[in-house]
């Protein structure tokens, strides 16, 4: 199985809310260990599943994505 994190999809060029997982499950796996890993990334690191795509020889794909939380400081400079 292959993780990646990629950047947001072509077409939404300046959209920073969101960053991107792909998890590759490759025909030999099993799929229980694919669910599992999916099931891990969506209870502790807040992904959703977003797409799933099954290719011809059996691999599958599923693109999981997370918003971003920027956080702004609320404290003064200190002197």
């Amino acid at each position: 199985m292959l993780q990646e994190v990629i950047k947001a999809p072509l077409h939404q060029e300046n959209d920073s809310r969101y960053e991107y997982m792909v998890i590759t499950a490759f025909p030999g796996e099993s799929k229980h260990v694919a669910r599992a890993a999916l099931r891990e990334h969506a209870d502790n690191g807040k992904w959703e599943l977003m797409r799933t795509c099954r290719y011809e020889g059996g691999a599958y794909k599923y693109w999981l994505r997370r918003r971003v939380m920027r956080v702004q400081s609320t404290l003064s400079p200190l002197p």
